[in-house]
């Protein structure tokens, strides 16, 4: 990879890769922990103490949201 494409990708880009992949295989703590890692990545150096996140995520971020709900829901019916 070139350090141009390299400085292009996002690390909220790889988190989301990951996050989708770790659904795809039911592992529900690597994705809890997965998603608390991407939330991390999409609000630093934003705001001060009192920043308030007031955009909405992207629809591909929101369907791993959802797919993560469905397995919470999923193992707490086991």
């Amino acid at each position: 990879m070139t350090e141009l494409s390299r400085e292009q990708i996002r690390l909220s880009d790889r988190i989301l890769s990951a996050l989708e992949l770790s659904l795809e295989q039911d592992d529900i703590k690597i994705s809890e922990l997965l998603t608390r890692a991407l939330e991390l990545a999409m609000t630093r150096n934003t705001g001060g103490g009192e920043f308030i996140e007031r955009r909405d995520y992207p629809p591909e971020i929101e369907e791993a949201m959802s797919r993560l709900y469905d397995l919470r829901d999923k193992n707490d019916a086991i």
